[in-house]
C-alpha cells in the first residue's frame, strides 16, 4: 500500500511542475486524494459492501470535487490534475499512467446493464472539459483535446478534438517519415515534413501534393530512361531546387493575394 502511495506522489511530480514538496502534494491535490478514497471504496464494492462503498464515494466527492464510482477500475500512476468536476462511471476502465484534467467525464450512453463506460489504455491524456462517452476504447498513448466529445474508438497515439471528436493526428510510421525526408532533400525543400504529424490542413495538403509530384517525377524518370535506351536524348536537365526565401516576398505581394482569391478549391 505504501509503495503505491509513493508511486502516486512521484507521478504528480513527473506531470505537474507546480508540485514542490511531498507535504504539499499530500494536502493540496484533491485528485490524488480522490484516487486513494476510491481504492478503499473499490475494495468494499468488490467485497459486496455496495451501500458502504457508494456512501464512501459520495463522501469523497464532497471533500474532493471528484466523483469516481466504486465499481470503476483504475490503473497505476493515474493522475487527476486539479480534479474539480471529474466524473468516472461504474464500468470505466483506466490503464497505467493516464492523466485526466478537470471537468472530464467518462460517462455512459445507455441505461442497459453491462459495459457502459469507456476504456482508457495506458498513457492516455484527456484534456479539461472533455466528455468520453459509451463503451468505447481510447488507444494507448492517445490524446483527447479539451472540451471534445468522443463517442467512437480512438486508435493508439492519435489526437482527437472537436464535437463530435474527430482524429486530427495519427502517429506517422518511421518508414513513412524517412521516405518523406528523402523527398524533401531531393527537391531542396527542407521545411517539408519537419513535423510529419502536423495537424495544419495546409501543411498536410502541401505534403500530399509533393508526394504526388514525387510519384509523377518517378514515372517521368522511368519513361526518360526507356527513351534513352532506344537512342533518344531526353531528360538531361537536373531538377531545380526550391528557395524558401522566394516565398517571403510572394506572400506579401498584392498580386499573390489576387491569385489566391481566384483559386478554386474544387480543382
Amino acid at each position: 500500500m505504501f509503495e503505491r502511495i509513493k508511486e502516486d506522489i512521484q507521478s504528480v511530480f513527473h506531470r505537474d511542475p507546480a508540485a514542490r514538496t511531498t507535504f504539499e502534494v499530500l494536502t493540496n491535490y484533491p485528485g490524488l486524494q480522490a484516487i486513494w478514497w476510491h481504492r478503499v471504496s473499490h475494495k468494499l464494492w468488490k467485497a459486496n459492501w455496495k451501500w458502504l462503498a457508494r456512501t464512501l464515494s459520495t463522501l469523497a466527492r464532497w471533500l474532493t470535487g471528484v466523483e469516481i464510482h466504486p465499481g470503476a477500475t483504475l490503473g497505476r500512476r493515474f493522475f487527476i490534475d486539479h480534479g474539480m468536476g471529474v466524473v468516472i462511471g461504474e464500468t470505466a476502465e483506466i490503464g497505467d499512467d493516464v492523466t485526466l484534467y478537470h471537468g472530464v467525464t467518462l460517462g455512459g450512453t445507455s441505461w442497459q446493464s453491462g459495459k457502459r463506460h469507456p476504456t482508457l489504455e495506458d498513457g492516455v491524456v484527456v484534456g479539461a472539459g472533455a466528455k468520453v462517452l459509451g463503451p468505447i476504447r481510447i488507444g494507448k498513448g492517445a490524446k483527447v483535446g479539451s472540451n471534445s466529445v468522443v463517442v467512437k474508438d480512438v486508435p493508439p497515439e492519435a489526437t482527437v478534438v472537436g464535437i463530435p471528436g474527430r482524429i486530427v493526428t495519427v502517429k506517422t510510421a518511421d518508414a513513412e517519415t524517412s521516405h518523406r525526408d528523402r523527398i524533401a532533400k531531393k527537391y531542396g525543400f527542407d521545411a517539408y515534413a519537419v513535423s510529419p504529424d502536423n495537424p495544419d490542413p495546409v501543411a498536410n495538403a502541401i505534403g500530399r501534393m509533393l508526394d504526388h509530384v514525387h510519384l509523377l517525377d518517378t514515372k517521368v524518370e522511368e519513361l526518360c530512361k526507356a527513351v534513352n535506351e532506344v537512342g533518344g536524348n531526353v531528360c538531361t536537365d537536373a531538377l531545380p531546387s526550391i528557395d524558401l526565401d522566394e516565398f517571403d516576398g510572394l506572400a506579401n505581394s498584392t498580386e499573390s493575394h489576387a491569385k489566391l482569391d481566384d483559386f478554386d478549391p474544387k480543382i
